[in-house]
């Protein structure tokens, strides 16, 4: 008589108890709040893995839960964390350790080099870099992308959702007098053969890109974002998008906001993806230093 099949779910409750033991304590101990944690490996060597959360324990259960995290968690020699006084501070503490200490599991939130953007140049839409210009107040900049070749797969993209004609794009070389092929599978709406006006397609090009416009940076120097959890309260310092640290007085803010070596180092994406709808909406206490 054949033996019956282990379901799934006795597969997983198994492993959930397949952890490291030396590990229950810094589990244990734990806080609830929010902030950042880090499995170390071996001391001297890069930390393993950085996350956050707003709950660091339950999201430390959570990892010994997860199956494909086993290696991770071998290599795990002890659990350190940081607290924080909300979500904005974690994520903003997160991806600046990333950045800084390059965690040998994180693979995003990494500085990068290549950031790009598209910018018009006329009516042709031109690959610009983070390198050479200020992202955080030049205008007119739509999206943000990790190389030129995915700025250009957007691109293509957009015109493929619009019917926009790659030619006048600059993604494609027409022959002089001559239609896109994509005009004759009707995936073009033609202005390279005239069924509609150069200033048209400009128009729908427009249209098409704004929902990926790049904001300026809405103050003139540094803020401070204020977040509270009972008697704790940070204040997180911010520079043209840049997070320069967090302090628990205005007083220690403004002295931070005085730094400039991160704001030097470039455009900071995550910052910006983090800190841009709090602070267009105007949802969190802001406060000019």
């Amino acid at each position: 008589m054949p033996l019956p099949r282990r379901r799934r779910d006795d597969v997983d409750d198994s492993r959930v108890h397949e952890y490291p033991q030396h590990l229950r304590a810094a589990i244990e101990d734990a806080p609830t709040g929010a902030g950042v944690y880090t499995f170390h490996g071996q001391e001297g060597d890069l930390p393993l893995y950085i996350g956050k959360s707003i709950n660091i324990r339950a999201r430390l259960l959570s990892h010994l839960r997860t199956p494909d995290e086993a290696r991770m968690l071998r290599q795990t020699r002890c659990i350190s964390h940081i607290r924080t006084a909300g979500e904005i501070g974690a994520l903003l503490l997160e991806a600046q350790m990333i950045k800084a200490q390059h965690p040998l599991f994180n693979q995003k939130l990494r500085r990068n080099k290549q950031l790009c953007s598209l910018q018009m140049a006329g009516d042709v839409p031109q690959v610009v870099y983070s390198k050479d210009i200020d992202f955080a107040s030049e205008l007119d900049l739509y999206g943000l992308f990790a190389s030129r070749h995915a700025a250009l797969d957007a691109l293509r993209a957009i015109a493929d959702q619009n019917k926009l004609c790659y030619g006048p794009l600059g993604l494609e070389k027409l022959p002089l007098g001559k239609a896109c092929f994509r005009a004759a599978i009707h995936q073009c709406a033609g202005v390279c053969r005239g069924d509609e006006s150069q200033a048209e397609h400009r128009e729908r090009l427009f249209s098409s890109l704004l929902a990926l416009r790049v904001a300026c940076w809405p103050y003139p120097g540094a803020v401070g974002l204020v977040e509270r959890d009972e008697a704790f309260t940070q204040i997180h310092v911010v520079k043209h998008w840049c997070y320069l640290g967090s302090a628990p007085t205005l007083d220690e803010a403004r002295q931070l906001s005085q730094m400039t070596s991160q704001v030097a180092a470039g455009f900071d994406a995550d910052g910006y993806k983090i800190l841009c709808k709090p602070l267009l909406t105007q949802s969190v206490d802001v406060q000019v230093l």
